[in-house]
């Protein structure tokens, strides 16, 4: 078995100026340009292994950002200035994310071909692409085949169980189909499609996250970002990227190995990536604080719900200040104070009840240069926690906290008088990505659950709102249904981003375009209140709109 995906072995995130101090010949996956992996064999692995091993080398867990729904509600998908001529035809879309179901009509020619160029898919043992090493990639070649055959899943066994990606592939480049009032925005547009393999268990069980919730890691998301890449600049082809998945986290500040990764992408020419900015804007599970007045210390409150197991909290405090942390129980028994300190990892047991705690204070967490408490709880006791915070240097402070995102923990679970700004999703707060919320299109109102910026750095984030809220889409097994959230809005937002590069690079009217060009021509052509304040946390620079930004395109 491949050590990548080998539960024996940890796979950490290493620069590739360290590679040659660690390569023994068959233990580093090269992920891309900047960063590798490293697989470590552990025979017993622990929760302190975070601890021996620095907290950013593990990757991130990320989950969906769109609920999808079999029903189909009779909304008409919004057709978008298709009298510009502007369909998507020579563009890549790249999908990262659940699967697809390619025998869906949505994504055939009217000859009944595939648009669909190749898929990897990382959960079946096959033939990897070239440059990889696990998973199977299906051309389109075996595609078409396939379709031709009464049983195509023998011949190409991949799907989508979870629907999600199908969905947001339909919105964006989905076929029309008038009698179920469907059509994508570039119903011409190619694609190419990873399906991500799950994350780790041994991933999982470090930062206790159920066992049976859906997560994929953040380095296979590189490496289907590189694959993506691979197959446009073989076809010599421009692409866009639409990312729908998010997490909580990291610093919420645009740095890590993928932010990092994709920022540089978003400077290059033919390539434009966007992402979605979260669910978590009424989740409850941020939480921030000033702290002004002696004694400077701070506490809060967290409600553990009861079907909520095991999970873990991140806090992270603005330099310069260095905070302790306390525990007390719903039972009112108090934990010892931990310090902090540099790669230590405290395991703290109750008395009066069963639940588990590991402590990492890390003083100066080596990618940021923050701190960073993590807290990882396991046989957690429901009820009311309360988690005190005192700052050594005795001066002010403020700091935040965040829950984990998305399906890995309950709404049972949250901050007692939480806060729903600053919770923008990793990688919704890279710099350059285009950053897309979602507003009910209906009423002209933002989704509740839309995360809200800016970022923990005070980065103008979202950029953008898109409509997402019962948007049609083509679903797995021939079917239709409506999806839900800010990744349905970051499909949309995709799909008007393909026509732009379609009018720039196709039609030859400005070859040079970048993504991060790209993007800025999208908010400044954003509808906007005359009576807001923009850029805002809310709503970014406004709603997309398509025809103001054709407009100023035929300016040019």
């Amino acid at each position: 078995m491949e050590k990548i995906l080998d539960n024996r072995y940890y796979d950490l995130i290493i620069s590739n100026a360290l590679v040659t101090s660690y390569n023994t010949g068959d233990n580093i996956t090269m992920l891309n340009d900047l960063f590798s992996l490293l697989h470590i064999p552990k025979d017993r692995m622990e929760p302190c292994d975070l601890g021996v091993n620095a907290y950013h080398s593990f990757p991130e867990l990320y989950t969906l950002e769109s609920v999808i729904s079999m029903e189909n509600t009779g909304e008409e998908s919004r057709q978008i200035a298709a009298t510009r001529g502007l369909f998507g035809r020579g563009v890549i879309v790249g999908i990262i994310d659940t699967g697809i179901d390619y025998r869906h009509p949505a994504f055939m020619n009217n000859d009944r071909t595939s648009r669909i160029l190749s898929i990897w898919d990382q959960t079946v043992d096959g033939t990897p692409p070239s440059g990889f090493t696990f998973g199977s990639e299906y051309t389109k070649d075996l595609i078409n085949f396939a379709l031709l055959s009464q049983y195509p899943n023998n011949i190409v066994p991949t799907n989508d169980p979870y629907r999600h990606g199908t969905a947001i592939a339909s919105i964006i480049a989905g076929r029309s189909n008038e009698k179920e009032g469907f059509s994508g925005v570039v119903p011409q547009a190619d694609l190419v499609v990873v399906k991500l393999k799950e994350a780790k268990e041994n991933l999982k069980r470090l930062f206790c996250v159920p066992t049976g919730a859906l997560c994929y890691q953040e380095s296979d998301i590189i490496l289907g970002i590189r694959y993506l890449l691979n197959v446009s600049n073989k076809l010599n082809r421009p692409l866009v990227i639409c990312l729908t998945l998010g997490t909580n986290q990291g610093g919420h500040d645009g740095r890590g190995a993928l932010s990092t990764y994709l920022d540089n992408l978003m400077l290059l020419p033919k390539i434009s990536i966007i992402t979605s900015a979260g669910n978590e804007g009424n989740s409850r599970r941020h939480y921030y604080e000033e702290v002004t007045e002696e004694p400077y210390s701070g506490s809060f409150q967290l409600n553990s719900g009861g079907i909520d197991n095991e999970y873990f909290i991140e806090i992270w405090p603005y330099i310069p200040s260095r905070l302790s942390i306390q525990l007390t129980a719903p039972t009112w028994e108090s934990s010892q104070v931990i310090k902090p300190a540099l790669g230590q990892c405290h395991k703290l047991s109750f008395q009066s009840i069963k639940t588990n705690v590991w402590i990492n204070n890390i003083l100066f967490e080596s990618e940021t240069g923050n701190q960073l408490i993590l807290l990882r709880f396991r046989n957690m006791e429901p009820g009311i926690w309360y988690i005190r915070l005192d700052n050594k240097d005795a001066i002010p402070f403020s700091f935040h906290c965040w829950l984990p995102s998305g399906n890995l923990i309950s709404n049972e679970t949250y901050f007692v008088n939480s806060d729903p700004n600053t919770t923008i999703t990793m990688q919704g707060d890279t710099a350059n990505l285009l950053s897309v919320t979602a507003y009910n299109q209906n009423t002209g109102s933002i989704l509740a659950q839309s995360s809200r910026g800016y970022t923990r750095l005070g980065g103008i984030k979202p950029d953008l709102a898109a409509p997402g809220y019962n948007i049609p889409c083509a679903i797995p097994d021939f079917q239709y249904g409506t999806a839900t959230g800010t990744g349905v809005a970051a499909a949309y937002a995709a799909g008007i981003a393909v026509k732009i590069i379609e009018w720039a690079y196709i039609k030859g009217n400005y070859t040079s375009i970048t993504g991060n060009q790209i993007s800025r021509l999208m908010m400044r052509a954003a509808e906007r209140d005359p009576d807001a304040v923009y850029p805002n946390n809310i709503w970014g620079y406004g709603k997309i709109n398509p025809e103001n930004i054709f407009d100023e395109l035929e300016d040019f």
